[in-house]
Parts: structure tokens; sequence; C-alpha cells
């Protein structure tokens, strides 16, 4: 039977413990050279030990143990990460389908929300954009035309249907008298 690195190494469940939470007092990305650190001293380098003993994600253990050997601290642009939505990619689509749309919405007629209620789909509104010229391999699918125009609060609505009134009639109630 293997002895686990823990035992092998003669570290205690209150010293991982203590070790967790000095960790997470340190601010990032100090934090991640730690981790690689305490990965490297105490658990033989080994991340997915790290990953077990201390819950800590293997591959930020990894990017720690680089930094803490080389000295050299990697940068994380989270807010380059996104992918731009079709309308900031194709901003001449977001206008076209304000053009389709404005003829087939209404607001609510409360006016208590800026949502503009239609009975045009997404379906119709990419037949349209076709119909104006739009060439199908430019255009983005019919889900990706949905999500713009919930974005943009065309919530997609069919138009009620107006009730038939009946016409009231009259009870009358006749008293038949019963001869008897």
């Amino acid at each position: 039977m293997k002895t686990s690195t823990l035992v092998r190494n003669g570290i205690s469940k209150e010293l991982v413990d203590l070790i967790s939470r000095l960790i997470d007092l340190i601010p990032w990305p100090a934090r991640r050279r730690a981790m690689g650190d305490v990965t490297l001293l105490l658990l033989d380098g080994k991340h997915r030990v790290a990953e077990d003993v201390f819950g800590w994600g293997r591959s930020v253990v990894e990017v720690g143990i680089k930094e803490f050997q080389t000295g050299i601290s990697c940068v994380n642009d989270i807010s380059q990460r996104h992918k731009p939505k079709a309308e900031e990619k194709n901003p001449d689509l977001l206008v076209e389908i304000r053009d389709i749309m404005e003829p087939h919405s209404e607001s609510e007629s409360h006016l208590r929300t800026t949502l503009m209620y239609t009975n045009m789909t997404a379906e119709a509104v990419y037949d349209a954009l076709v119909e104006k010229g739009w060439s199908t391999e430019s255009l983005p699918t019919v889900r990706t035309i949905s999500n713009i125009l919930m974005r943009h609060n065309y919530r997609l609505r069919t138009v009620a249907k107006t009730k038939v009134q009946k016409k009231q009639q009259k009870l009358t109630l006749s008293l038949k008298t019963s001869g008897r």
C-alpha cells in the first residue's frame, strides 16, 4: 500500500487547515505564487495532491508553481475574454432589425415598462432581413436574432384575438299555467 504524500512528509490535519486559512488571506496574484510555494515545499510539487488536500484548482497551482520557480507573474486580463455580441460585430444589423421591428411593435398599454410587444417572430425578422438584401452567410442564426430581440426589449408575444361579443338574450320567463 502506498503512503500518502502528507504522511510521508509528516504533515498533520491541523497544519493543512492553518495553511488553507493563511493562503486565503493573501490577495491575488500573490496567492497563486504562495500556492505554488506550498505545493513545492510540502507536497513535492504534485498539483493533483494539492487539489485533493487543499481544494485548490490544479491548473491554478500549476501556474503558481511556474510563477514561483521563474519569479515572473502571469497577468490575467479577464475583461478581454468575452465574445463580442452579433450586434457589436455588425452595428448595421441592429439598425436594420429596429427598422423592421418598429412598425410591428407596441408598448404596454399602461406604460409601466419600456418593453415593446410584437407579434413578429425571430424567423420572420430573419426572412425580412434576407428580403432586404442580407446574405444568409452574413446573418446570424434565427436563435441569435431571437436573443438580440430579447436584449433590446422586444418581447415576442402574439396579438390577443378579439373576442366576439355575444348578444345578450333577454331571458324571458314564461309562466305556464297548467290546467289541471
